[in-house]
């Protein structure tokens, strides 16, 4: 039995001029309908709304279209120590992630063995709970009287007594949330080194650390980079964990978009925040991939 009728089938099956067939194009009509509906048409609308100007003296008055440049200046100038301070927060978190997940996706690619897939199966496990209930438990895990709370200060190592509300409570936390992001490119990396190269390395007789410094390190520096940026460009507009878990004076620039969104309702603001947030971000990605030389991930 014929599925695709002979005229149906020819119109996907026809050639263009330079030989190739319609089908691949075909297929990304879906894909790139959903970018356009989704992506591109919003992306347009906040623009334009970045650069309204109110109607009147209140926001209930609304606003009105303009070509408000000063809305960007007034952003940065306003709010450019927060976003320092989430700039600093996301590469802490960041760094904190690739230090614990890059042993641990090392162990579970070159020494899991079988229990390698359990091993995956627990670094996914988090995400099937929501990413506000996970917080949540951080929340009840830092408590200051928890008993990681309790054994730091016994051994005096936290300067204000306690864990929330402080910067290392919002650092922990949104390196908790995007551990796995961090974990999994690793793995894939490092999983795909060939163990010949590793063998090699040794019958030139050189010892384990400086088998990882020159043939392991190297050759897992692109899951490093995929899982730093994994990491890092969510965390820069996170505003879950500084709500919940940082002090009125650790929030990020997450935040304060989300404010002026609902709360606030300064529109043209939060809109020019936003794209200020974005650019800074493709411009710490671009130079980033660039410095780590990497650019063919881009």
């Amino acid at each position: 039995m014929q599925l695709i009728p002979t005229s149906s089938k020819a119109i996907f099956t026809q050639p263009l001029r330079n030989g190739r067939s319609l089908t691949p194009y075909l297929l990304l009509i879906p894909g790139l309908a959903w970018l356009g509906v989704f992506f591109v048409i919003p992306f347009f609308s906040l623009l334009v709304t970045s650069l309204m100007k109110p109607a009147g003296s209140s926001v209930l008055d609304g606003y009105v279209n303009a070509l408000e440049i000063s809305n960007y200046m007034l952003a940065l100038q306003t709010y450019w120590p927060v976003f320092a301070k989430s700039l600093l927060y996301a590469a802490s978190a960041t760094l904190l992630a690739l230090v614990i997940g890059y042993p641990l996706a090392y162990h579970i690619a070159l020494r899991g063995g079988r229990w390698r897939n359990l091993m995956l199966v627990l670094v996914i496990a988090p995400f099937f709970a929501s990413y506000l209930i996970r917080t949540y438990a951080w929340k009840t895990i830092l408590a200051d009287e928890s008993f990681i709370t309790s054994a730091l200060n016994f051994l005096n190592l936290l300067p204000q007594d306690r864990i929330l509300n402080t910067p290392l409570a919002v650092i922990a936390g949104i390196s908790y949330n995007f551990l796995p992001f961090m974990i999994l490119p690793l793995y894939a990396s490092i999983e795909r080194i060939d163990p010949r190269l590793l063998e090699a390395s040794k019958d030139l007789y050189a010892d384990s650390n400086e088998t990882f410094r020159k043939v392991t390190l190297p050759l897992s520096m692109p899951g490093v980079v995929s899982g730093t940026l994994l990491t890092f460009i969510p965390a820069m507009g996170d505003f879950i964990n500084a709500s919940l878990l940082g002090s009125a004076k650790d929030k990020m620039i997450g935040n304060v978009i989300q404010s002026q969104f609902v709360i606030v309702r300064d529109y043209p603001r939060a809109s020019a925040l936003s794209f200020i947030l974005m650019t800074l971000i493709l411009l710490i990605v671009f130079f980033y991939i660039r410095r780590a030389g990497t650019e063919d991930l881009v």
